[in-house]
């Protein structure tokens, strides 16, 4: 599987995570993925970081986790003792990449990433991510964290959600920012034909597929993966579904195909 650097840091992270959002797969098909050289996405939230922990189990110096904290838990203290827990879960003495999974405008930034500084500086996190920040909000987070940087925003970003590409992916790019797509396969809606208000973006999307040799999800997944410095976290409890998206990876379309793509899905979200 191919990678890409994680924010300005010398760390390259797989093009392909496994999403764990409701998630109810068990071990099995994240050791699927493990084995594909895929990353892996978790949350306080989801409930699912002692699945992950479990499923990583020896693999673990091979394996990238990232996980994320509740907004609910942004003040120091409360942060630190939410870290505690994770590792605790994970089954492991460091995370990856920690994440503030939602900006919560009662707590101050500075606040905040004073504790993930003083968490990279134990040693139980290695990098300082955030999720779902607008530019305002990853603007206001730079200006405040001094020891270290911010390698990551987690965001909503498929062929059907393209709102980041006005500011926020720009941001990023000039920033060297790694953007990690959640919901790239707009949670299977990509799939299926009735999903789309307009034939055109269907009708696109499998006649790429066609051309190339590869599924509609491969060829949506790669679609956001030809963007620079953007990596993608599919979800599937499924070991086969698992494969089909690690196959996302290692090839690349031509620029007249994305561009296709890129045409056909600005009519699909073009309001009407």
């Amino acid at each position: 599987m191919e990678s890409k650097s994680l924010g300005k840091t010398n760390l390259t992270i797989p093009e392909i995570g496994l999403g764990t959002s409701r998630y109810r797969g068990g071990v099995e098909p994240l050791r699927k993925g493990i084995r594909l050289g895929a990353f892996i996405d978790t949350a306080e939230m989801y409930g699912t970081e002692d699945v992950v922990g479990a499923a990583v189990g020896n693999s673990r110096d091979s394996t990238i986790i990232a996980t994320k904290v509740l907004p609910r838990n942004l003040r120091y203290s409360d942060l630190i003792l939410a870290a505690e827990r994770s590792l605790r879960l994970l089954q492991t003495d460091y995370i990856d990449l920690y994440q503030l999974h939602y900006p919560n405008s009662s707590v101050p930034i500075a606040e905040t990433m004073g504790a993930m500084e003083d968490l990279v500086d134990q040693g139980k996190i290695r990098f300082i991510g955030v999720s779902n920040y607008s530019v305002a909000q990853l603007a206001e987070a730079m200006k405040v964290i001094t020891r270290y940087e911010i390698v990551s925003n987690q965001v909503q970003y498929s062929l059907t959600h393209r709102n980041v590409e006005r500011d926020l992916l720009p941001f990023c790019q000039q920033h060297q920012i790694t953007v990690i797509a959640h919901t790239p396969l707009d949670r299977g809606g990509l799939v299926a034909k009735s999903f789309f208000r307009r034939r055109q973006a269907s009708d696109t999307l499998q006649k790429v597929a066609n051309e190339i040799g590869k599924t509609i999800s491969q060829v949506a997944l790669n679609w956001c993966l030809s963007r620079p410095s953007v990596v993608v976290i599919p979800k599937s409890d499924k070991a086969s579904r698992v494969v089909e998206n690690c196959e996302a990876s290692g090839w690349s379309m031509t620029p007249q195909q994305v561009r296709s793509l890129d045409e056909a899905f600005d009519q699909e979200t073009r309001p009407q």
